[in-house]
């Protein structure tokens, strides 16, 4: 029988989810134990209920597996900074120190947070989108489907095509930052007035209150009030 952590961390929405042979046991967002919306730090509470939950302690996980590859998220931070300098002045020295520490040396990092991690058990990271992908794919009744992911942005990845079959997921083309109809949507976000990583909802929301005052007169819905 195997055992797998999943974990998000260090960005927005942190949250764990369990496995046992495949099938989910439990999954929770830290938001709903430290009362911190959108908290973004380890999970650590999360993850203590999804073992909890499963009647485990770290020492039974097989492996543990991060929702992204930080190296090289961090890459392509550094990479876009050089590009556009020197106006990312105003905020290189706020974000990139973030990165000297837990978000960098993640392997370190989760065996400090689980010290009862065995030393076989293998610490993993997948590609951003794969993990969006899989969350979709893997629990819905398909055996096989054609996969698109849209976000604001993964390690270099925005949006994706996949392909689902089986118990393997094959990633055939991306679009790469900076093009992303993800970071355009947080752009008009942030313009209505809304935190950008967590207003999206809202703005979301908002929409089919909306006059299109700038469509053409034949374009319109036809029983909008």
């Amino acid at each position: 029988m195997r055992h797998i952590l999943g974990i998000s961390a260090f960005y927005h929405d942190s949250a764990a989810a369990l496995l046992r042979d495949g099938d989910i046991v439990a999954a929770a967002q830290e938001e709903r134990f430290s009362r911190k919306k959108n908290d973004e730090r380890f999970p650590s509470q999360a993850i203590s209920f999804c073992l909890k939950y499963a009647g485990l302690n770290a020492a039974q996980l097989d492996a543990v597996v991060f929702y992204d590859k930080p190296i090289t998220k961090f890459t392509r931070m550094l990479e876009s900074y050089l590009a556009v300098a020197p106006f990312g002045l105003g905020t290189f020295p706020r974000v990139i120190p973030t990165w000297f520490g837990e978000k960098l040396n993640l392997r370190k990092t989760i065996r400090d947070e689980l010290p009862g991690l065995s030393k076989a058990c293998a610490i993993l990271f997948t590609e951003h989108h794969q993990a969006h992908a899989a969350s979709a794919f893997y629990p819905s009744p398909f055996a096989e489907a054609a996969i698109l992911t849209v976000d604001g942005v993964g390690e270099w990845a925005t949006t994706t095509i996949g392909r689902g079959r089986g118990d393997s997921i094959e990633m055939l083309k991306e679009l790469r930052f900076p093009h992303s109809l993800g970071l355009l949507y947080s752009a008009f976000s942030a313009y209505c007035g809304f935190r950008i990583n967590s207003g999206e909802y809202k703005l979301m929301g908002l929409a089919p209150y909306g006059e299109p005052k700038v469509c053409p007169r034949d374009l319109r819905p036809s029983h909008r009030r």
